[in-house]
């Protein structure tokens, strides 16, 4: 188990002067949907998890923006989260969080705390051109000019902290540069962490699960001016004429691989096995039981799947948990498996 007093405080520093006590403290705009999973057949051989051994599983997803804003930006650059429940056989419950940024953005929990303090949001003063050439030759990342109506921004904070750690400089600038999806069904999410999965043989896996979506990744044009508020309607328009489809792709760790360290990537030849599809056809109606009071953690996991020993994944369970009871959301009810 992680610090709980270090992961209060993490909930408590991630929260924005724009956005609410009430919501989330990140990924705070979102928007649910509904539909099914269908394992593979070779799905079974690596993990024996219900949801890949059973023909169909139900589930309920929650896509949002990654932001703590409390007010819509969808048009701005901004990291996008896929938050998905199955809903087992059993009566229980598994969730997968994932997110479109392929790594975490520190090693510890104690250096999330540090990101988080310096990256909260400050008011933008904005760089002049010669100030960004200066920023380019040093090899630092240089401020982007701010969003129409944007007056505070993390921006300055993150990038000055991957300047001084280096552990953070492959999520910041990948952050910085991942831009604003044409769709929620039209982006790539990744569960970041590793997971340890069992086959029916009782072999094990370390491995790393990432969302494809079947539509393709496509984001918006930069150098349009941003739409604030089309994400939510765009997937209401989408699930009523079709239905939106994900590959569940799993990739196998080897030995030499940093499986406790999310903040590293895996080479890119690692082995990747399609674990099944999932399909959304619907978005509920009472947004308000349906995706704000969902409490959705990576901790909840069922027989066949394991938490590795990722200190952040530990963290983010407790912090999860803690950010669901000051908000009022829903317990995680956790499997007792």
């Amino acid at each position: 188990m992680s610090d709980p007093g270090l992961a209060e405080k993490l909930v408590e520093v991630l929260h924005r002067p724009d956005g609410d006590l009430a919501l989330r403290p990140v990924h705070t705009i979102g928007i649910s949907a509904t539909g099914y999973f269908k394992p593979t057949p070779i799905a079974r051989n690596f993990c024996a998890a219900d949801h890949f051994t059973t023909e169909k599983t139900n589930v309920i997803v929650r896509f949002s923006n990654g932001s703590g804003c409390a007010v819509v930006h969808d048009g701005w650059s901004d990291v996008r989260g896929l938050a998905v429940r199955f809903h087992l056989s059993d009566g229980s419950d598994t969730d997968l969080i994932a997110m479109n940024l392929p790594e975490f953005f520190t090693p510890t929990p104690e250096t999330f705390l540090d990101f988080a303090e310096a990256a909260k949001p400050k008011l933008y003063n904005g760089q002049t051109p010669w100030q960004k050439i200066w920023s380019y030759l040093q090899l630092m990342l240089p401020e982007r000019d701010p969003y129409p109506g944007e007056t505070i921004s993390p921006d300055e904070g993150a990038i000055g902290f991957a300047d001084r750690n280096a552990y953070s400089q492959l999520g910041v600038l990948q952050a910085a540069q991942i831009g604003a999806p044409t769709s929620y069904a039209r982006a790539a999410y990744h569960a970041c962490h590793t997971f340890i999965v069992t086959g029916a043989e009782g072999v094990r896996h370390w491995v790393r699960f990432s969302w494809q979506p079947i539509a393709g990744v496509l984001n918006t044009d930069p150098d349009e001016t941003p739409v604030d508020d089309y994400l939510q309607a765009e997937l209401r328009e989408r699930l009523a004429k079709e239905p939106a489809r994900f590959s569940l792709m799993m990739t196998i760790g080897e030995v030499g691989d940093d499986f406790n360290n999310s903040s590293r990537p895996w080479p890119p030849h690692r082995k990747r096995i399609m674990m099944g599809v999932l399909t959304l056809n619907a978005v509920p109606e009472d947004q308000i039981e349906q995706s704000e009071k969902l409490s959705f953690n990576p901790g909840l996991l069922t027989p066949g799947i394991e938490a590795s020993d990722d200190p952040v994944l530990k963290m983010r369970i407790d912090s999860y948990k803690i950010s669901s009871a000051w908000r009022g959301g829903s317990p995680c009810p956790f499997s007792k498996g």
